[in-house]
């Protein structure tokens, strides 16, 4: 691997956060339902936000046949891909000491079309259930024509790192005198109400278990870095 690959995973700032396990990074990815791919196009980066789902050390993104991405995945481009979770606001005492407690993963690799029609197959159910668990048993199959309508671009996790924020706000000892209040907003993805069904969802068809019960689940696996 060249020295340039070896290094630009490596974290520089607040190394102590640090996690180089691939467990803890796919416990990441598999929380998260967007990441942002990175990539340079025509000289300019361009950040783009996607669908992802993970199978093993594979990383798949959703893309269009005729987006740009996959023009960029025939060619085999270089990418970046990021994803955050935020897990709390982080409220000092000092504006320069507020933050956020966080998990995040930056991998890097050489994005590829998905040309298998099963692993292609395999790729498309999987964003669906990593979306929503339990729903691709729900759906009717996929023609052939509406795979062929989109394209499945694959990253191998081999080049990552995982960095994580935990705990209380890191204040002076001066500071934590003061009479000013400090802490944390802990955060997370939840439904905001009830799931509201399509209007041509017919009489009689109840929501099911698992849309009804949908939850952002934290990770299993997940181990917590210091502050």
């Amino acid at each position: 691997m060249p020295s340039h690959e070896r290094e630009r995973k490596q974290v520089g700032r607040k190394p102590e956060r640090a996690s180089y396990e691939f467990a803890d990074a796919a416990a990441i990815i598999d929380e998260a339902l967007v990441c942002h791919v990175g990539v340079v196009r025509d000289g300019a980066p361009v950040v783009i936000p996607m669908i992802h789902a993970r199978e093993g050390k594979r990383l798949y993104l959703h893309a269009s046949p005729a987006a740009g991405l996959a023009n960029d995945g025939r060619a085999g481009a270089e990418v970046c891909v990021t994803v955050t979770l935020v897990d709390g606001l982080v409220l000092a005492r000092c504006g320069r000491s507020h933050s956020l407690n966080y998990r995040s993963v930056v991998a890097f690799g050489r994005v590829e079309r998905v040309t298998d029609d099963g692993e292609k197959r395999r790729a498309l159910e999987a964003f669906v259930e990593h979306a929503a668990p339990g729903r691709w048993s729900h759906l009717r199959a996929m023609t052939a024509r509406e795979v062929r309508e989109v394209d499945v671009l694959a990253l191998d996790l081999d080049e990552f790192s995982a960095k994580v924020r935990t705990g209380p706000p890191l204040d002076s000892d001066a500071d934590r005198a003061l009479p000013i209040w400090a802490g944390i907003v802990p955060l997370g993805l939840v439904p905001i109400g009830p799931p509201v069904p399509d209007a041509f969802v017919p009489d009689g068809v109840e929501t099911p278990d698992h849309v009804a019960a949908w939850r952002s689940d934290q990770a299993a696996g997940f181990v917590a870095r210091p502050s």
